[in-house]
């Protein structure tokens, strides 16, 4: 990789191959997508604009995995002192990076500043001299402020009533165009480790009770598409033709029968299943309970207070169920083959905390990180949907609606795979 040569960090350090092969370590050490990395054995720096990244077996997804979404170049002359990355004192300030805007000010909860970054490579980039990016939680108030023009551009945004609202105004675009890369999914994760969870029959008789469409038209409210496996729809890899495990309360009792929870009163057996602090969650996890007691299945929901609390909990596999969101992060060996490998089941660690486990499907997807050719690594993704389908790990339920609305004064707005993800160098503002 040839590296531009008058490229720069804020602190006006030029970057070099040593960054690069420094920022590879970092992330293969630290950052929990292990697969992102693992064919990268080493990287050589020749001189100070060559880095040779080595590899002990073929990377389909490399270049995803470099993009500026997923890889950071952290500046060595910073972080190389030795100290731990995860808890550096510049994480917090003097914050140094390399893109065409500078960070200038951050306010948990509240805004980041960025402003042009002078030293720029690439001459006339960035058009903006400076982007706000405030923090509102308050959907309402969001719908306003678009609206009377406080602000120009909201991103990442899934409420529907909020998507529906502005797509009737005047003045602004509401698109979804842009997501394509990030592939976020909802869904249903179920604990395989225990309980009456560890049966098959059960995890599949969920899966027909609860009503898929019922939560795209009475939850989402159209602005979702379904999903049926764990790879995005908009992927070439996706295979819509598994069983979309249609809504069927008769199949689902014959299921439990089967698998040996007869109906004792008005109930089989007892689940957990957790909140998830997140905007919008609540609706579909009371539908889910509601739906579950329909054939037997009593749900007590635990709520969580924060997003930490509920990942500890995710994370040291202390659940039941939840409804969760997960990203594709633009290749499934970034960002889909961590949820179902069996070396990626880990208390403490955001990986497989479904605890699921399956030989074939651990082989499919080595053969599938290493493939090179398009339509064998499509046979093999397509054998591993139609097993993680069989098996329900996890009920999938739609692609997280996310959209982009703009003012009709953004020009070039964000419409890339990460959306505003990305270096957003090329927007600009009709005056």
């Amino acid at each position: 990789m040839h590296l531009q040569e008058n490229a720069t960090f804020h602190d006006g350090e030029p970057i070099t191959s040593e960054d690069v092969a420094f920022s590879v370590d970092v992330i293969k050490e630290f950052h929990p997508f292990k697969s992102m990395f693992a064919p990268v054995e080493s990287v050589d720096t020749p001189d100070t604009h060559t880095a040779v990244i080595n590899l002990s077996k073929p990377h389909p997804a490399l270049m995803l995995a470099m993009s500026g979404q997923l890889m950071a170049i952290i500046p060595k002359h910073i972080y190389g002192d030795g100290q731990d990355p995860k808890n550096h004192p510049r994480n917090n300030e003097n914050v140094v990076g390399s893109g065409p805007f500078k960070l200038v000010e951050f306010k948990n909860g509240e805004h980041v500043i960025l402003e042009r970054y002078e030293g720029y490579w690439e001459e006339g980039l960035p058009y903006l001299d400076r982007i706000v990016a405030r923090i509102i939680n308050d959907s309402s108030a969001r719908a306003i402020a678009l609206q009377n023009g406080e602000i120009h551009m909201s991103t990442f945004e899934a409420e529907p009533t909020v998507v529906n609202r502005l797509s009737q105004v005047e003045g602004l675009t509401v698109t979804s165009e842009g997501y394509g890369g990030v592939g976020p999914i909802d869904w249903l994760a179920m604990n395989t480790t225990h309980g009456p969870l560890k049966e098959i029959k059960v995890r599949q008789a969920i899966a027909y009770a609860v009503d898929r469409e019922f939560i795209l038209k009475a939850i989402m409210r159209g602005t979702a598409v379904p999903a049926l496996t764990g790879i995005h729809p908009d992927s070439p890899l996706y295979d819509a033709e598994v069983n979309p495990y249609d809504v069927d309360l008769d199949k689902a009792n014959a299921l439990l029968d089967e698998a040996g929870f007869p109906m004792q009163g008005d109930k089989r057996f007892e689940l957990s299943m957790e909140v998830a602090p997140f905007p919008g969650y609540k609706p579909p996890t009371e539908y889910v309970k509601a739906a579950l007691a329909k054939v037997g299945i009593v749900v007590n929901l635990r709520a969580q207070p924060d997003f930490p609390s509920w990942a500890k909990t995710m994370g040291e596999m202390d659940f039941d169920m939840s409804l969760d969101s997960v990203y594709n992060w633009g290749d499934p060996v970034i960002g889909v083959n961590r949820t179902y490998m069996s070396d990626n089941i880990g208390k403490g660690v955001w990986s497989n905390t479904q605890g699921y486990s399956n030989a074939r499907v651990d082989e499919l997807l080595s053969m599938a990180a290493t493939e090179n050719d398009a339509d064998k690594r499509k046979a093999y993704y397509k054998e591993f949907q139609e097993i993680v389908n069989e098996e329900v790990p996890i009920y999938f339920l739609n692609a997280v609606p996310m959209h982009t609305i703009y003012s009709d004064k953004v020009m070039n707005p964000p419409k890339g795979i990460w959306a505003s993800s990305s270096p957003m160098d090329k927007v600009w503002l009709k005056q």
